[in-house]
């Protein structure tokens, strides 16, 4: 008789979790006792410029930030830019209440996903595998609060002044791909093309339909899908 090939270990998600205390830390922490995903959760607390001197030493796949840390009710936002401008983290921001304000600020400055303190924390562990698979955590609240702001930014260019399409077929479909939640290696992937060479379709899509971000353009080719049917 065959013996079955042994299960392979659960891929363990790598969770820094971003607060102005340690005791706040340890309250996140519970969130993921009793997940069936395995995770390695570390901390770190203290001032904005504390933890950014602390980031290079605890890389993990998923950053849970707080938006108050010890020099600031809002200095989790530095926080947030510094993972987003250096580091191959996916960060979320642990917000007090969905704040239009907020929320527009937390995805323009990166991040992946944002999750509220009144929300349950067994629903936290559920945030954190979404946005490692590289998907949005966000709800309808959030996505009304970035549409109206989207709305009021220039209008997105959809074609040239002779109404001819401003996309490539091959960036419509990174466009495709970036909306399916891939990440840049997997549509690297998909489409048999160098990774840096998706960096550059994206850099020329951003320009070319007048949005700054992975998000702004997901939410864009949504609504743009949205007035097709």
């Amino acid at each position: 008789m065959v013996s079955p090939p042994p299960r392979r270990p659960k891929q363990r998600i790598s969770v820094l979790i971003i607060t102005a205390d340690g005791m706040t830390s340890e309250l996140l922490k519970t969130a993921f006792t009793h997940a069936r995903t395995p995770f390695k959760v570390k901390s770190l607390a203290g001032t904005s410029e504390e933890i950014i001197a602390g980031l290079c030493a605890n890389r993990a796949h998923v950053a849970l930030i707080t938006e108050e840390l010890q020099d600031g009710p809002q200095a989790g936002f530095k926080v947030l830019q510094k993972i987003e401008a250096s580091h191959g983290t996916l960060p979320i921001m642990l917000l007090q209440n969905s704040k239009r304000e907020c929320v527009v600020n937390a995805f323009r400055d990166g991040a992946r996903g944002v999750f509220y303190r009144n929300h349950s924390l067994k629903s936290l562990a559920k945030c954190i595998q979404v946005v490692h698979r590289g998907q949005i955590w966000t709800n309808n609240a959030d996505l009304e609060h970035l549409v109206g702001f989207i709305t009021q930014l220039r209008p997105l260019r959809l074609s040239n002044s002779q109404g001819e399409p401003i996309l490539t077929r091959r960036e419509e479909e990174v466009v495709r791909l970036v909306t399916e939640g891939l990440k840049n290696r997997e549509i690297a992937r998909e489409l048999r093309v160098k990774e840096h060479s998706v960096s550059n379709y994206l850099y020329r899509i951003f320009e070319k339909v007048g949005v700054s971000n992975r998000v702004e353009l997901v939410l864009y080719a949504s609504s743009e899908h949205a007035r097709g049917n």
